[in-house]
């Protein structure tokens, strides 16, 4: 059928600027591209929620798996070698054909590299689709499930809407959260009071 868009077709990188409506300018770059390729294809299919869980299991992967990892960051690996291997993983993860296909496609195209921030984009625009925000959350360590709830709970009360979480680890934050929404910075990291109270001293001496 003439204007139907297909997995194998995501992004058209040579074919100029994309096209971005106002929503979709919340994303960026290559990952940017990408992640609205896949929204707009989930859009159209009315899977919205089913990639949504996909990525959910392909992010918690990438976190928590160093072969993945490897896997995804490999420069030596061929694009064959890839596309075989996330195969794998899509039957592993019991992921829906259009996620195993967007995997594919990023292999075949050399974009794995940006995976995350192709997941991440694609949250950003699902959220901003509810009327959601998202905010990034960076923890020295991973967050229990009540935590999650707690702070969920705080940052809805404190911006008046629901907010999604875009979770990074960083062990070199000693502790706290570091929390950005939108331009806004949020941080009650260790790290961060660390260094001010070392810049106090040096100014005072």
């Amino acid at each position: 059928m003439t204007g139907e868009r297909r997995a194998g077709d995501m992004p058209p990188e040579a074919k100029g600027k994309p096209q971005l409506s106002a929503d979709k300018a919340l994303v960026t770059g290559i990952a940017g591209r990408y992640a609205v390729a896949l929204f707009d294809l989930a859009h159209e299919g009315g899977l919205l929620e089913e990639v949504e869980g996909d990525l959910v299991k392909v992010a918690a992967l990438l976190e928590q798996s160093d072969e993945f990892s490897g896997l995804v960051g490999s420069p030596l690996l061929s694009r064959a070698q890839q596309a075989a291997a996330l195969e794998t993983v899509a039957d592993q993860l019991e992921l829906g054909v259009l996620t195993g296909k967007f995997l594919g496609v990023l292999a075949a195209n050399r974009r794995l590299g940006y995976l995350a921030q192709t997941i991440a984009g694609f949250q950003k625009l699902l959220a901003h689709k509810r009327g959601e925000v998202t905010a990034e959350v960076i923890s020295a360590q991973p967050l229990s499930e009540a935590q999650n709830d707690a702070l969920k709970a705080s940052l809805k009360a404190a911006v008046g809407r629901e907010v999604t979480f875009d979770k990074h680890v960083d062990e070199s934050l000693l502790g706290g959260l570091v929390i950005k929404i939108g331009s806004r910075m949020v941080d009650s990291s260790l790290k961060t009071k660390l260094q001010n109270l070392k810049v106090s001293m040096k100014e005072v001496g």
